[in-house]
């Protein structure tokens, strides 16, 4: 490979780090190029992209940026996940995929600039996705002016209960 092309491979990876919301370091030896097939395809279909590019490569692009804390991983055979939207769905993917397949397993990862140990990105495989999590917060959002207008309703609605208690109380007391 030309100089020329290695800068613009680390100039294209830098861009991705720089807006990517996760980044997951897979190790893949033993998968075969139809088990590789499958994998990017389950994962170009969750909205997230997996690249294999050289360790050197990848060090370059991750350095001085917030996915420098990934550099320990890069060794050995490694393949990198991303998500510019929703950091669940590269983790449940991958989370699935190496189930089925032992020979795939999670390196470590980034989110948002932090490191994610492999733990880390199964318990982020457990979560909800992002648009399951929206309507929960939406519901939560929607629960509490409902609530504050049925509180509001029942305001006057006791008061009138509290009048005719009164009325009626007054009616007994003059037909004795």
């Amino acid at each position: 490979m030309k100089l020329d092309e290695k800068i613009q491979i680390v100039e294209e990876f830098r861009q991705k780090f720089l807006k990517s919301k996760v980044v997951i370091a897979t190790g893949y030896i033993g998968l075969n190029v139809a088990q590789m097939s499958q994998l990017r395809r389950k994962l170009l279909e969750s909205g997230s992209e997996y690249h294999v590019v050289k360790n050197t490569l990848l060090r370059r692009a991750s350095a001085d940026n917030d996915m420098e804390v990934l550099q320990q991983h890069f060794k050995g055979t490694t393949g990198i996940a991303l998500n510019f939207v929703d950091p669940v769905a590269p983790a449940k993917v991958l989370m699935d995929f190496s189930k089925d397949n032992e020979k795939l397993f999670i390196k470590g990862g980034a989110l948002n600039g932090k490191q994610i140990t492999p733990d880390g990105i199964q318990s982020l495989a457990t979560l909800p996705s992002r648009e399951v999590l929206l309507g929960q917060l939406l519901s939560v959002m929607n629960g509490v002016p409902t609530a504050l207008v049925r509180v509001l309703n029942n305001i006057p609605q006791n008061f009138m209960n509290v009048l005719s208690a009164i009325k009626d109380q007054k009616a007994n007391a003059e037909n004795l």
